[in-house]
């Protein structure tokens, strides 16, 4: 199998994928155990009605900043690491990089902790034997370390085969519980524990980074427009429906795990399989992009040898227990990564046919004015966020919605800075290669402006 995945260039023309595929991998990702625990939560902490609007708003809005990250990715056939170098220079690119993986590497470890917890209890339930949750958990990310070698091809498979699988689960799951329990469950009396906007920017913060990343997978795209369509079902869809889902069962069935959940409706077995399946897609995404991240800092990195080290390093994070501080840990990440989305967004909205988007291409060592622009966007942030929901200040409010908050500071912060940064760093006009990029192919234009 071709192991190519074209990390420290361009994705080739005669390479790229059906909008279909790609969305099918994002969805994918979407439905997981993480999901599964959000919507749990939600379910408990707030009432059904609000819990569901929220879902939805929080999903929606992912999808529509998937659009334009996306095509940013499509666009320029970079990687989301390729990217910010590109915006923060060599330096600065690094830097950023090196905090997507590590984010990558977190969400890789608490994703494997959910897949050991499930596992776990789905093993007792079929067995009666009671073995380590720290067994399954490392047997889960060897797993999804071996499919991450192989690269998007593999996943794009995998993906292929446990969406419809996913989804006949998920529609069968709620169809026996309201056989069974009725609905009578979903208007019990809950105690408030989430605000609004802290539920909004939870439903955000479990997948900011995935939008974050979107160039990852979109870079993959034949056309920007069939990456931004893929974007919007992706996550959308993807982040939504097991969500919603979860919700819905936590309410009927009364209970709080949606392994024992399906095990009550008779369907333990095929959960088994298919809940599975399903962490092992999306868990396999995250140590791939983290892999990417960390070989894009320097062009002597193998992508598959660093799949091998960070996954050995998220495995033992997994197994030492992150996945218990599941709740803060997406909360910080869409502290600090989604300004990150705002500011590359912002770069390639106002500078797209510079030459900066070549994998190839001369950059400046740092700019200070794109990291400026992030800093501001994570300062308000952590400035917007409750205390009650996470990591944060609470001193004022703008959209409710923190992680929101911070990409659109740091989205008009580099444009409000964008005349200072063109004194100082003027658009390089030559493409010499770069010893990070060197192994660069094609040009960083839009495909459809070139046929225009």
């Amino acid at each position: 199998m071709d192991s190519t995945d074209y990390e420290h260039g361009t994705v080739p023309a005669d390479q790229r994928k059906s909008w279909i595929s790609i969305a099918a991998v994002w969805i994918a990702i979407g439905i997981d155990l993480s999901g599964a625990f959000l919507g749990i939560a939600l379910a408990s902490g707030m009432a059904f009605w609000p819990a569901i609007l929220a879902t939805v708003t929080g999903s929606l809005l992912l999808g529509l900043l998937a659009m334009a990250c996306a095509y940013v990715g499509a666009a320029t056939g970079l990687s989301t690491a390729m990217i910010s170098r590109a915006v923060f220079g060599k330096i600065g690119g690094a830097v950023l990089a090196l905090a997507l993986a590590i984010s990558l590497l977190g969400w890789f470890a608490v994703q494997a902790g959910f897949f050991g917890s499930n596992a776990q209890i789905a093993f007792t339930e079929l067995t009666g034997l009671e073995l380590p949750v720290q067994l399954f958990t490392a047997i889960g990310g060897v797993l999804m370390v071996l499919t991450a070698l192989w690269g998007y091809r593999s996943i794009s498979r995998l993906s292929t085969l446990a969406v419809p699988l996913l989804l006949i689960l998920l529609v069968v799951g709620v169809i026996v519980a309201f056989a069974m329990h009725g609905a009578s469950g979903l208007d019990a009396p809950v105690v408030a524990t989430i605000t609004f906007g802290g539920a909004v920017s939870l439903v955000m913060g479990i997948f900011i980074l995935g939008v974050v990343s979107a160039p990852d997978m979109a870079r993959w795209a034949k056309t920007p427009k069939q990456a931004m369509a893929a974007g919007f079902v992706g996550f959308f869809f993807g982040n939504s429906i097991i969500i919603v889902v979860a919700i819905l069962l936590a309410r009927v069935m009364n209970q709080s795990e949606l392994m024992t959940i399906y095990f009550a409706l008779g369907l333990g077995v095929i959960a088994v399989v298919v809940l599975i399946l399903a962490q092992w897609t999306t868990n396999t995404t995250n140590i791939y992009s983290a892999a990417l991240s960390f070989a894009s800092i320097n062009g002597r990195l193998n992508r598959r040898t660093l799949t091998i080290i960070g996954g050995a390093l998220g495995i033992v994070i997994a197994v030492a227990g992150a996945a218990d501080f599941f709740v803060p840990f997406i909360l910080a990440i869409g502290v600090v990564i989604a300004p990150y989305g705002g500011v590359y967004l912002a770069a390639y909205l106002t500078g797209r046919r510079s030459p900066r988007w070549s994998a190839g291409a001369t950059v400046p060592t740092v700019d200070g004015w794109a990291i400026a622009a992030w800093a501001v966007g994570i300062l308000v942030a952590l400035a917007t966020t409750n205390p009650a929901d996470g990591l944060g200040f609470g001193w004022f409010s703008l959209t409710t919605i923190s992680a929101l908050d911070g990409l659109v500071v740091g989205f008009v912060v580099y444009l409000a800075l964008l005349p200072m940064r063109r004194r100082e760093l003027p658009e390089h006009v030559e493409s010499a290669a770069d010893p990070a990029t060197s192994a660069a192919a094609g040009p960083a234009a839009d495909p459809e402006e070139a046929r225009a």
